[in-house]
């Protein structure tokens, strides 16, 4: 039997269903109360959901009626709301009189009754607007997707910036992890959840069923967090191998031909793919809990495992080498390096030579290109262990700064191990492994987040260092 293609997350389908049965729900509730008409302002529909005239289920159904109103509009009349509802600002004058008191008070009785009441009148009354959409059905869905659309279209306009810092302090006290559960899906999780998944794929996309059945098989693992007002929403998952020894090859370790492994035998579990699914929880971290879980529940799970380890994407490596050999003095091989490259690729420097290899494929895929990896596998350990982004301390590899910030050590870096057209487009088609160890996750995180010290196996840190800096 062939695969049978999945159908693309934005084609109608599950996704579409479910936000079709939930507008019907909204404009059901909307029905049920009077108030301004759609055609009126923003404003004069948000000042009424703020006034709760008729009771705080009038105000729901008023804010369900908004939430069914955003959803037709396009880019120009989302925008428009974004300004409407970021007007609802804080009074100047009543924070102005509440300051005064606070300057004014004698003792700290009085003071501390003043600053209490200078907190509430900075409470901007665009805060009880966003919480009363938490009320209707999906309602903490329609945030999520709601920030998603205000970063998108906010650009540098410092009311909507003042929206998004709002939107984001609500979010990160509801998604707070102790309100979070860890689920395992497998092959027989329901259908609309299996497609999600599809959807959500950002790493390796997922192409066939069988391909989604190889990664959910026995020897693989996948497991998500949830919120329990978004029961059927994954905020993110991670997809684990169960193998002997590390893999260097994600295109192997996603061979839907491989024979299923016993994962009593294995003794290493591979992180190889971990997705964020709601863009509207950015900068709201859960994946360092998620992998210390994962991490806890395998070791409970299968006692043989010793190892675990990711097989990570490089996503900024080939855009650093290009930056660095555009310059006039790129300084990045050695002498013998040089001549090496001279001498295999016939042209007239090595410095020729690497932008050769970064102008497409076939030179890598050459004879000589092929010769060539000791020198990228240096120049890519010097980018992951050495190389710095803002602040001078972080990892310039945002995939990397992710890892190392969790407690990880860069372990090995892995020549080819990804040769699709992505990976090569983004890092010469190199990975590299992260190793958490239980033990020292700890002190790793410490480390990197206090002194932005890397940790880095021996080897790896002297490759890093023996070629010009």
């Amino acid at each position: 039997m062939s695969d049978v293609a999945i159908v693309p997350s934005g084609s109608e389908g599950l996704f579409d269903r479910a936000l079709k049965r939930v507008t019907v729900l909204w404009r059901d509730m909307a029905a049920s109360v009077g108030g301004p008409a759609e055609d009126a302002s923003w404003e004069a529909r948000m000042r009424a959901c703020l006034e709760a005239r008729g009771g705080e289920v009038s105000a729901r159904n008023r804010a369900a009626s908004l939430a069914q109103s955003y959803l037709t509009l396009d880019e120009a009349g989302r925008a428009g709301f974004f300004q409407a509802l970021a007007s609802f600002d804080s009074d100047p004058a009543s924070v102005e009189a509440a300051m005064r008191e606070v300057s004014a008070a004698r003792d700290n009785a009085s003071r501390a009754s003043a600053k209490a009441k200078l907190r509430r009148v900075l409470e901007p009354p665009r805060l009880r607007l966003l919480t009363q959409f938490t009320t209707i059905p999906d309602g903490m869905k329609f945030l999520v997707d709601l920030r998603a659309d205000l970063n998108r279209l906010m650009g540098r306009d410092p009311m909507l910036g003042a929206l998004d810092a709002d939107l984001r302090g609500l979010l990160a006290n509801w998604f707070d992890i102790g309100f979070l559960e860890l689920r395992r899906i497998d092959w027989n999780s329901p259908a609309a959840l299996l497609e999600k998944l599809v959807g959500y794929e950002a790493v390796h996309r997922i192409r066939t069923w069988r391909d989604l059945k190889n990664r959910l098989d026995s020897d693989r693992r996948c497991y998500a967090f949830f919120h329990p007002r978004m029961p059927e929403e994954p905020l993110i998952f991670v997809e684990v191998a169960l193998v002997q020894g590390l893999s260097g090859s994600v295109q192997k370790l996603l061979d839907e031909k491989a024979p299923v492994q016993d994962p009593r035998k294995a003794d290493t579990a591979i992180f190889y793919s971990i997705n964020n699914c709601q863009r509207g929880l950015d900068g709201i971290s859960f994946g360092n809990f998620l992998i210390k879980r994962v991490v806890s529940l395998l070791r409970e799970e299968l006692p043989n495992l010793k190892t675990f380890s990711t097989l990570s994407p490089i996503p900024g490596f080939r855009r650093w080498l290009e930056e660095r050999t555009s310059e006039a003095e790129p300084k990045l091989l050695t002498e013998e390096e040089a001549k090496q490259l001279v001498e295999w690729s016939g042209l007239a420097s090595g410095d020729a030579a690497l932008r050769a290899l970064l102008a497409g494929p076939r030179a890598l895929a050459g004879s000589w290109g092929l010769k060539a990896e000791p020198v990228l596998t240096r120049l890519c350990a010097r980018y992951l262990v050495l190389e710095t982004g803002r602040g001078g301390k972080r990892a310039r590899d945002p995939v990397g700064h992710f890892h190392l910030s969790n407690g990880a050590r860069i372990e090995r870096v892995c020549w080819r191990g990804d040769v699709s057209e992505k990976g090569m487009r983004e890092s010469i088609g190199f990975m590299v492994n992260y190793l958490y160890d239980p033990a020292k996750i700890e002190d790793y995180h410490e480390a990197y987040v206090g002194e932005g010290s890397r940790a880095a196996t021996t080897a790896l840190r002297r490759l890093a260092r023996s070629g010009p800096q």
